[in-house]
């Protein structure tokens, strides 16, 4: 099932990679960036990453939070991820199961196929491979797993649920912006 702007978000508690217990309430009367990757060692997702570190402490002060959720072993986030040294809270879900409470989609078909735009999708994998993450699987990782994400207000309802259909593409900066005071 796929969420909605305006649909309440489904609660949760998980642990993220360093223990802490992490739950929707802990982000009540802020805004919540809840991001879905693919598996911790995907060049695109990290790059991704590497632009949400840039930006993050300016939208901190701003009222955003950041949650991101990789389908892979907590091991392989740590040492795959958090070597870019992420300032906010890495969630390990290997068994899929925030992926399924928000719907994040897999598809064999999406990931194999041609980009909707091969020149941006190739200009991400020479930037990531820049930044040390070649185009690679990882074991354990999800290859087939799409990426999505949800902006949450600060009354726990979604403002933003953007699910992508290539794997390059995420909720534009341009509109996470937009929910920042």
């Amino acid at each position: 099932m796929r969420w909605k702007r305006g649909a309440q978000a489904p609660q949760f508690a998980v642990q993220d990679v360093f223990g802490e217990m992490r739950s929707l309430a802990d982000y009540r009367g802020k805004n919540l960036l809840l991001s879905f990757f693919r598996y911790s060692s995907c060049a695109i997702c990290n790059l991704r990453i590497h632009h949400l570190i840039d930006r993050y402490e300016a939208w901190r002060q701003r009222g955003l939070e950041i949650l991101a959720v990789f389908e892979s072993p907590r091991d392989n986030v740590v040492s795959n991820v958090n070597k870019q040294s992420v300032p906010f809270p890495l969630i390990a879900d290997p068994e899929a199961r925030l992926y399924d409470l928000f719907g994040v989609e897999n598809s064999e078909e999406r990931v194999t196929a041609a980009p909707g735009n091969p020149s941006r999708l190739q200009g991400q994998i020479l930037a990531a491979r820049d930044l040390g993450y070649p185009l690679q699987r990882e074991e354990g990782g999800n290859f087939f797993r799409m990426p999505a994400d949800f902006l949450i207000g600060p009354d726990g309802t979604m403002t933003q649920a953007f699910y992508s259909e290539e794997i390059g593409s995420h909720l534009s900066f341009e509109e996470i912006e937009k929910v920042l005071c």
